[in-house]
């Protein structure tokens, strides 16, 4: 699987500049509408609308953009499988939006773009090639994409839009439902029970530690992680071989594949003798949308809502 998945960063707020008149009340109105925010993205300082109403984004944040407030008419939030449709746990969030691409493509179809008459774009480098000409059709901030701090992210979009107070009490409610989700499973399952989670994908194995699905288990909800995971240092999620996957010592595992790459699974005589999968103690996930789900903020609100179902459901 070659798609990098990054948590997002976008840069600080420097100054917001009200248009101020004297004038009639039908004045004030569209003073009001053209109020605009000087904010500083990677290319420098951006002057964008200071309430966007039609807002495109390509960087894959869009649900970012919902928890502060904000609507958009166009979006790269789609699923890593099937790029024609929202993945399932963003269906509601992004209904009425019209699919541009997926966040992690260098370029989308511009004429698209322009006729969704967008008052603010937003890419992340990712899309940098395209910065030029997107600008052209609105104001465009191009956002850094950072590997292993969505919260950080949040924080980030939030503060572009003075969403700051928003922003936070969701991150808290959403720390506070993981931190009791975590806390009623090892209250069932042990305080010690160890948990995994792998994508097999293209036919490789990749495991979840620093971000998406093992990250919602290990850093949001406390769980313990087994011994001989292989550390995630970047954006990359680590790649193991069927005895590099055996040697992790998990009591449950989280196994989230494709159709092709489960039945090689069901097939391989390692995968056979692990010792969770003799137990019964695998949940079989769908890559779509389990893999994709877990970069979300709003996925990940969904999953440690599920967890411990999906635990119980376990064969």
């Amino acid at each position: 699987m070659k798609k990098k998945f990054f948590s997002t960063i976008i840069a600080t707020v420097l100054l917001g500049t009200m248009l101020i008149g004297c004038g009639t009340g039908s004045n004030k109105t569209a003073e009001s509408k053209n109020e605009t925010v000087t904010v500083t993205d990677v290319k420098g300082n951006v002057e964008i609308p200071k309430n966007p109403k039609r807002i495109v984004d390509l960087s894959g944040n869009s649900d970012i953009l919902s928890i502060i407030g904000y609507k958009v008419i166009g979006t790269a939030n789609s699923d890593a499988y099937d790029q024609t449709k929202f993945p399932s746990y963003l269906e509601e969030t992004l209904k009425g939006a019209k699919i541009l691409g997926y966040s992690m493509n260098p370029t989308m179809d511009v004429e698209a773009i322009m006729n969704l008459n967008p008052d603010l774009i937003i890419i992340s480098t990712v899309q940098e090639k395209m910065y030029d000409e997107l600008s052209k059709i609105a104001p465009t901030v191009m956002i850094k994409l950072e590997a292993l701090n969505w919260k950080e992210d949040v924080k980030a979009f939030a503060k572009v839009f003075g969403k700051e107070d928003v922003a936070n009490k969701w991150l808290a409610d959403y720390e506070a439902k993981a931190k009791a989700a975590g806390d009623k499973i090892k209250e069932k399952y042990g305080t010690h029970t160890t948990y995994l989670s792998f994508l097999a994908s293209g036919g490789q194995l990749f495991v979840f530690d620093g971000a998406g699905f093992g990250s919602v288990l290990y850093e949001d909800m406390g769980l313990k992680k087994p011994e001989g995971m292989p550390k995630q240092s970047d954006i990359s999620l680590p790649v193991v071989t069927y005895e590099g996957l055996a040697s992790i010592k998990a009591d449950y595992i989280f196994e989230i594949a494709t159709p092709a790459d489960k039945k090689e699974l069901e097939a391989n005589a390692i995968w056979n003798n692990i010792p969770a999968v003799k137990d019964g103690n695998v949940v079989e996930l769908a890559a779509s949308p389990y893999f994709n789900q877990g970069y979300s903020p709003i996925g990940r609100q969904l999953l440690v809502e599920e967890i411990g179902d999906l635990l119980n459901e376990a064969k």
